[in-house]
């Protein structure tokens, strides 16, 4: 029975996961979206090519602008988000350099926080300076400094909740009226969260983007990123992109509409068991401390759970002992892989000094919080209490 999209927007997460986009591009009586690798795409009457070239009408003309596979995909999380519109990347950090440098240009000023992925920070320390764009950098919790810097001026407001790696989490709704106070543009990185977990749109995000490398694919096979969120911005970025190239290839578009499938179940099981593993590491006498949304003692649970619906599957801990207990600690792990990765149904676990914040030193790591000894852990869909027993192994092994 064909599934009518209309009906598709109306259903639950799990739902929109597996059909949203695609009843149009089910071919022949076919159940899964094809990879249409053509890269070209012809045209009997030249006047109708040259309608759908300047998008007067539905169709494709060249595979780095839009493609049938990729449309699917960003159809897909357009549903899921609650948004206006969609475009994608060939990865999350295109996704983010093409919004910035599409929204920001010279003598315009940007307000951030210090507490994001470490190739956004990049972004804001070395490339936008270079081409005269102020960047502001605030202290991630202090929201009194952030709506400070945001009524100085401020024409992108750009937020990251939770953080990677620390999980601190952003008020996003009080933050996105500040910004919207002075006119500015609100962009949300909603990957550790996901759909299932938050939707910034409905808390006054103009923008979501996410890295569907992560947790949207789930299975560490295919680079991605998008961005969705109001139309007319989302066509500005779409032409930016499509004139830079930074385009998702159809074959990496397949693979994440198949890992989308199981999203909701994903999320779910990783929401259990991280929630499980980060009370486990909290009671441990060799952890010093543990950075998950979910547990009451974090310093912004009520901002979380006010805004969440689940605490998604990241969390970060750090070992007494610092960067020599790491070393010790994590070769013992059986049930992880030890890369930079996360959102993949597989446990991972590394430090930030070769994963998050790899391109930044230890002094600019320093300067945003995060400790040489803490590990970010991506729960995957293991057993919860396999995991368990792995960590309380690994972490037996310290003391000998």
């Amino acid at each position: 029975m064909a599934m009518k999209q209309e009906q598709v927007k109306q259903a639950g997460v799990g739902t929109q996961a597996i059909w949203a986009g695609e009843e149009e591009y089910l071919v022949q009586g076919s159940t899964q979206v094809p990879v249409v690798h053509s890269v070209s795409f012809g045209y009997d009457d030249v006047d109708v090519w040259h309608e759908v070239g300047l998008g007067k009408r539905p169709g494709h003309i060249y595979g780095r602008m839009t493609n049938p596979t990729v449309q699917v995909f960003e159809e897909k999380v357009r549903v899921l988000e609650g948004a206006e519109d969609a475009t994608s990347f060939s990865t999350g950090m295109a996704a983010i350099s093409s919004t910035l440098f599409t929204l920001l240009s010279p003598g315009d000023r940007v307000v951030t926080i210090k507490d994001t992925y470490g190739g956004t920070n990049k972004i804001f320390l070395e490339f936008l300076p270079r081409f005269r764009v102020d960047v502001a950098l605030c202290d991630t919790h202090d929201y009194d400094a952030i709506e400070k810097e945001i009524s100085k001026g401020c024409k992108v407001l750009y937020l990251e909740s939770p953080t990677n790696p620390t999980l601190k989490v952003v008020d996003l709704a009080r933050l996105a009226r500040a910004a919207h106070r002075v006119g500015a543009v609100v962009v949300v990185d909603n990957t550790f969260a996901t759909p299932v977990n938050q939707k910034p749109l409905e808390l006054g995000a103009d923008l979501v983007i996410h890295s569907a490398t992560k947790f949207l694919g789930g299975h560490a096979d295919a680079l991605g990123g998008i961005l969705c969120g109001r139309k007319d911005l989302v066509r500005q970025v779409y032409h930016y992109r499509e004139i830079n190239g930074a385009a998702l290839h159809p074959m990496a578009a397949y693979l994440l509409l198949r890992g989308m499938k199981t999203l909701h179940l994903r999320v779910k099981q990783q929401n259990e068991s991280a929630l499980k593993i980060a009370n486990y590491l909290e009671g441990h006498p060799a952890v010093e401390g543990v950075y998950y949304p979910g547990l009451t003692s974090h310093p912004r649970h009520r901002i979380a759970k006010e805004q969440m619906k689940g605490y998604g599957g990241v969390l970060s801990f750090s070992l007494k002992g610092g960067v020599d207990a790491v070393r010790r600690f994590l070769p013992r792990l059986r049930y992880v892989h030890l890369a930079a990765n996360l959102g993949a149904v597989e446990t991972i676990a590394g430090p930030p000094r070769t994963t998050s914040h790899v391109e930044c030193t230890e002094e600019e790591r320093r300067a945003m919080g995060i400790p040489e000894g803490l590990i970010r852990y991506s729960v995957g869909i293991e057993e919860t209490e396999d995991l368990i027993r792995d960590l309380d192994q690994a972490l037996e092994g310290l003391g000998t």
